[in-house]
């Protein structure tokens, strides 16, 4: 098993996953197009050279990052794999200094074992706007919404001086 970086080549697998189970409703539909475009922000799992999961990344802005389709093929659900993928890509968004993450999503219990705590849909109006207007159960929708707080906002003022105070250092160096 192994949880990796998605390439271009895995792009036709992923949206073969993507369109198995959006077609079952698990989760919203991607074109292959959206999802080449994004491949950066994609993660695979692959046993014995075949693509069993996926998740992606979504960046809104710079204090905030969506978890999506993270899917698990059938045959290997239960065997803790998405949890695997869900942990590295809690582990991607902290590289990436994304203070917090959400996901919408049935399955509470499996996002809260990773830390996530239940939330409020009409916190994230980016989601709404870009996703859920267009979805066909939009009215009728059974996913909450949970968010990890990754980075605090005392955290993140403390990694913003510490970079300004890095760059006054630079611009002294190079002026001197």
């Amino acid at each position: 098993m192994n949880i990796r970086h998605a390439t271009t080549e895995d792009t036709l697998h992923i949206f073969n996953l993507v369109q198995l189970y959006a077609e079952r409703g698990d989760v919203l539909p991607r074109t292959q197009v959206q999802i080449d475009l994004t491949i950066n922000d994609w993660l695979v799992v692959q046993i014995n050279n075949t693509i069993v999961g996926c998740v992606s990344l979504l960046k809104y802005n710079q204090n905030l990052a969506e978890v999506r389709s993270l899917i698990v093929s059938d045959k290997l659900q239960g065997q803790g794999l998405g949890a695997k993928l869900l942990k590295a890509i809690i582990i991607e968004a902290k590289k990436r200094k994304i203070p917090k993450l959400f996901a919408l999503t049935r399955a509470q219990d499996f996002f809260e074992r990773a830390g996530f705590v239940l939330s409020n849909r009409e916190q994230f109006p980016e989601k709404i706007w870009r996703d859920c207007d267009q979805c066909p159960v939009k009215d009728n929708c059974d996913e909450v919404a949970v968010e990890l707080i990754l980075i605090r906002n005392s955290d993140q003022n403390q990694l913003n001086n510490t970079f300004r105070l890095h760059k006054s250092r630079e611009m002294k160096e190079t002026h001197t």
